[in-house]
């Protein structure tokens, strides 16, 4: 029951995180599409990205499907963190990958609150 209740703050928690970036990526603000432009994925990297985020906080917040939600934004974030270490840099202010390690945290958190609900996590970290 303790593990549920964390795990539903997390959740919800991840997807505010990543909620509040969704309008700049559909929306095309200037300085999504700055990032994205420096990646070399403007405009369907951004798209795409956003499109994956919000099934991620739609996951999230179904319970049979929390998993899965977590495995989608733990991947993503890392993905994020990969462009921020070999490209954007941490520096001026760029909130976004301090947002992204924050976020990678709390969905392998919860992962491991939830590890009985996806087979190769239980198998890896389950009680024996």
């Amino acid at each position: 029951k303790r593990q549920t209740i964390i795990s539903w703050v997390l959740q919800l928690t991840v997807v505010v995180i990543i909620g509040q970036t969704l309008p700049s990526k559909f929306g095309a603000h200037p300085g999504s599409v700055a990032l994205f432009t420096e990646l070399g994925m403007e405009p369907q990297g951004r798209i795409l990205t956003g499109t994956l985020e919000l099934l991620a906080c739609f996951l999230l917040l179904i319970p049979t499907s929390v998993v899965y939600g977590a495995l989608l934004t733990a991947g993503l974030m890392s993905g994020a963190l990969l462009a921020h270490f070999t490209k954007l840099g941490f520096a001026g202010g760029n909130a976004f990958g301090y947002f992204a390690i924050l976020t990678l945290i709390l969905s392998l958190i919860i992962l491991y609150l939830r590890r009985t609900q996806l087979p190769i996590i239980h198998r890896m970290f389950g009680k024996k």
